[in-house]
């Protein structure tokens, strides 16, 4: 989207939910905001360090930006949850655990059929139309398997009405409406108790107390045929119905869930992991991924996440503050009907909660560091890191004698070279054998450039205290103070870190350490041989 249809566009100072579509209509993203102005209009004046270089893809995707404005941000909490999982944006959050989750549909036929929906890629529901109803839970008692519900409301199963009575009919399974052995309006009686038992208005206990009923009508009548058929359904409802009973006891307890994340800045991506406790044990644990994009953050995991399974804790212990805490908390509240609170365990003082939280920290720290080489993952810790060191910059200088001077970047990529990411440089603005001054003009060509690759998570300097501080100074007047940056000094092999009087030198045997020899090496090969190159001309 331009600046000028961006300009064109009425934008409500109100509370509400923004789709942004594509070139082709296609709702690409949906988001909520306070201020739905003030909001949009940051995509395009800013981005957040963390997120900014996956949700420029966003914005670059954007044709068309639709609001709808609510009367406060809880009801935008609820909007977003409920369109993001009707839509499917492809830049949303969508949870990784969706096997766990079942969605049934009620085919819209003269004689319906009970069908498990299935979804494309794009999130529509294939097959027939109809009613879609779900997400339901493998093993609760909210989730009835498409078998027993098609044989306890005698639900037909064939893809179209055959001239015959199949199998089904005479293993009571079916009323056979093939053949007209019922109504029309019988058979709907059936899908409507269905459907209330799908949508919640009818519970379980409810319908075989209608059983029962029906089965001593039956008997009373003399139709024993039809009294023991509805024997055999409640039979079947006998499972169900302690399974209810059990989960109804669990929920009085006050369950709590610990969820913790832990963002990938370098691959943008938030990773996160929640522990379900009851009664003080351990029942359940999940692991889900997102990308950080646009809004994409901890409190819309929470929403997405909580609305799509059918118990939702009293207590959630989380390691940050999730975004506008208290409307979360209040969304979710008219979700559960009960109270819902959110803590942040690392202002608790609970040694049990926090050593909980703490094994769920470890379990992603080792989730994530087994998507990079070892050595990245060395040097990470070597150098107190903040974020893993994945895209590596080195630059050095290749000055023989005085009449040509060039310099050289090269990158690696998980500790593999990435030539796309090679640069060489004739020096312009320095004359003479002045290295540190050399060092500052090419890392300031190299990323006051126009280049579209993605910027380092960390830069390597050949050489010592001088040339770092050449580098850190051409990011300073770049505004990339943020991107850690050291000096490798060939003579001891010592490491030169800002904020550091002293050296730093590893282990000759460290990984990370040998992965900075190789870029710097590399480096230098490179740089030669373009002087090389040059002075052959």
């Amino acid at each position: 989207m331009t600046a000028t249809i961006l300009k064109e566009k009425r934008m409500p100072d109100d509370p509400g939910v923004y789709l942004m579509k594509d070139n082709d209509s296609k709702i690409i993203y949906i988001g909520k905001a306070k201020n739905l102005r003030k909001r949009v209009t940051s995509y395009f004046t800013r981005q957040d360090p963390d997120t900014g270089w996956k949700t420029s893809r966003l914005v670059s995707r954007i044709a068309d930006i639709e609001f709808v404005v609510t009367d406060n941000e809880i009801e935008a909490f609820l909007l977003e949850s409920n369109l993001i999982k009707k839509y499917r944006p492809i830049f949303n959050i969508e949870l990784k655990d969706q096997q766990r989750y079942t969605y049934l549909k009620i085919t819209d036929e003269p004689f319906p059929r009970l069908l498990v929906a299935r979804r494309n890629r794009e999130g529509e529901f294939l097959g027939p139309k109809g009613k879609v109803y779900g997400p339901f839970v493998r093993g609760s008692s909210k989730f009835l398997t498409v078998g027993l519900l098609r044989k306890l409301f005698k639900i037909r199963i064939c893809n179209k009405l055959p001239k015959a009575p199949c199998l089904q009919y005479f293993i009571k399974n079916c009323d056979a409406p093939c053949i007209n052995n019922v109504t029309r309006g019988q058979y709907m009686a059936g899908v409507a108790a269905l459907q209330d038992i799908l949508e919640g208005k009818s519970s379980i206990d409810r319908f075989v107390d209608e059983m029962q009923v029906e089965m001593k009508r039956a008997s009373d009548l003399g139709d024993y045929e039809r009294a023991k058929e509805i024997r055999d359904t409640l039979y079947r409802l006998n499972n169900l119905r302690v399974k209810q009973k059990m989960e109804k006891a669990v929920n009085k307890n006050p369950d709590e869930e610990y969820i913790g994340i832990m963002k990938d800045a370098t691959k943008g991506i938030a990773h996160v992991m929640a522990l379900r406790r009851t009664r003080g044990v351990i029942s359940d644990r999940k692991k889900f991924e997102f990308d950080l994009v646009g809004d994409n953050s901890l409190s819309s995991f929470l929403l997405q996440y909580y609305s799509s399974i059918p118990v939702i804790p009293r207590f959630v212990y989380v390691n940050e503050d999730p975004e506008d805490r208290q409307v979360l908390e209040a969304s979710l509240e008219k979700i559960a009907d009960h109270k819902v609170s959110i803590f942040n365990i690392e202002r608790m003082l609970a040694k049990e909660k926090r050593q909980l939280m703490d094994l769920i920290l470890r379990n992603l720290s080792m989730y994530i560091e087994r998507g990079y080489d070892p050595a990245v993952v060395e040097l990470k810790n070597a150098l107190n890191l903040a974020a893993m060191p994945e895209v590596i910059d080195c630059f050095d200088v290749s000055n023989l004698g005085t009449t040509i001077a060039v310099g050289a970047c090269t990158r690696f990529v998980n500790n593999k070279p990435s030539k796309s990411g090679y640069r060489k440089f004739r020096i312009k603005t320095i004359a003479g054998q002045n290295d540190f001054a050399m060092i500052g003009e090419l890392v300031h060509r190299r990323y006051s450039s126009n280049d579209t690759e993605k910027l380092p998570d960390l830069i390597v300097i050949d050489g010592g205290r001088g040339q770092l501080a050449a580098a850190l100074a051409s990011l300073r007047n770049l505004g990339m103070s943020d991107i850690p940056c050291v000096g490798l000094a060939k003579e001891n092999e010592e490491i030169y870190r800002q904020g550091h009087s002293a050296p730093l030198a590893l282990p000759k045997s460290n990984a990370g350490l040998k992965m900075l020899q190789h870029i710097r090496d590399e480096a230098h090969r490179f740089g030669l041989a373009y002087n090389v190159s040059l002075r052959k001309l």
